[in-house]
């Protein structure tokens, strides 16, 4: 199987498509379930034993909160 590409991909969302997707996260999360989305035309898999980190980022006068996801590609 070929390598898959690099990616760095940012997408925003209108806030109830964000809302609805955080709510399919939190619920594959909580039953231990593989969580599917699709972004900027890819559909990607998260397994259910990834890892969820929180990363908070300040410069200059602005704030970001990052919800990460890792994984190995080959999980």
């Amino acid at each position: 199987m070929a390598p898959t590409p690099d990616r760095d991909v940012e997408k925003g969302y209108p806030k109830a498509d964000f809302v609805a997707k955080l709510r399919r996260l939190a619920d594959a999360i909580e039953n231990g379930e593989r969580f599917e989305i699709r972004i900027a035309g890819e559909r990607i898999r998260v397994p259910a034993r990834a890892i969820f980190n929180i990363e908070h980022e300040r410069t200059g006068g602005e704030e970001e909160i990052e919800f990460q996801i890792k994984w190995s590609a080959g999980d």
